[in-house]
């Protein structure tokens, strides 16, 4: 026994480099299959589907203005300027429990490289772009990733689809409860001596004798992160990259804000939709398609100036039968 164990031990001591060779060759082999299939999938066109999730964009709040469409109805829209959105990394993050996490890292607005760290700088130099003045991440599905350095335009969003826009509120200090719960206050005449708006009572009796935890009462309005949901695009300009959303966006004018697509009325209507067979309904009416997995410069060569959504209405001069 110990003269047949001794043997193998000699053996193995004879010809490690052999074992340890077709180890290397198996790896290699698996980490070229690897290569293969990803460029294989790669060289398919990507195609959006309902269980796609794409990146969003980061853009400037310009202001408010109004549009008139086909029937002459006045929509007030705010207008959204991408300021050169560029990739700049693709995150894929194993978590504790083996699923993965997307994400796609956009920078905007070009920074001097005198006022970025240096340690930004070897990020932004890492990914061959201009430094940037903010730095956003968008989770995605793994199917939604973008090459790094691609710059983004507003063709990402066609017009006529719903997007979420996230950004701070504009911060309005401190207030009393009727601006900030829009209370009624008390009596402006009778019974009531200089307390019209005030908040009233907000004790209890002595049992439980404490004002409950988030009783509303005057305090700091405003200065939050806030997500305006289902604001549908109206109007695409891809020689000035604007975006025209009808309604108002949170955020003072010049502000950075998160534009993505609508999480209820876009990507949980179409997974509905998609799941009762109504085909004709995943996408708005109106948007045959989104681009995928992102709108880019290349893409407005071959696309006009100005792209406007059709109206949603119809038109009042038609008789009705």
């Amino acid at each position: 026994m110990l003269f047949s164990t001794m043997l193998r031990h000699w053996a193995f001591a004879q010809r490690p480099q052999q074992l340890f060779s077709q180890c290397r060759q198996f790896n290699t082999t698996r980490i070229g299959m690897a290569q293969a299939e990803n460029t294989s999938s790669s060289s398919k066109p990507a195609k959006w589907t309902p269980n796609s999730i794409r990146t969003g964009l980061i853009a400037r709040k310009r202001g408010m203005t109004a549009m008139w469409d086909d029937h002459g109805a006045r929509v007030p829209v705010t207008v959204l300027q991408l300021e050169n959105c560029q990739v700049t990394k693709n995150i894929v993050h194993v978590r504790p429990d083996r699923t993965e996490y997307h994400a796609v890292q956009l920078g905007a607005s070009d920074r001097p490289k005198r006022t970025t760290t240096h340690q930004m700088r070897g990020h932004f130099r890492k990914a061959h772009v201009k430094p940037k003045y903010i730095v956003k991440e968008f989770p995605i599905t793994p199917d939604a990733h973008v090459p790094v350095g691609t710059t983004l335009s507003a063709i990402h969003f066609v017009p006529g689809q719903y997007v979420d826009v996230i950004a701070d509120s504009i911060g309005k200090g401190f207030q009393g409860t009727m601006k900030r719960w829009n209370f009624k206050g008390l009596r402006a005449s009778h019974g009531v001596s200089v307390s019209h708006r005030s908040a009233g009572a907000t004790g209890q009796h002595q049992d439980p004798g404490r004002v409950w935890p988030g009783k509303k009462m005057a305090g700091r309005l405003g200065g939050e992160r806030t997500t305006v949901q289902n604001l549908p695009v109206v109007r695409v300009d891809t020689t000035l990259d604007l975006i025209f959303v009808k309604g108002a966006v949170p955020g003072f004018d010049d502000a950075q804000v998160l534009v993505r697509d609508a999480k209820k009325k876009l990507i949980g209507l179409a997974n509905a939709n998609q799941a009762k067979g109504l085909y004709e309904k995943v996408l708005p009416k109106g948007v045959d398609d989104l681009p995928f997995p992102a709108g880019t410069k290349e893409m407005v060569q071959s696309l006009p100036p100005v792209i406007d959504a059709p109206s949603k209405r119809s038109s009042p001069f038609i008789p009705r039968e």
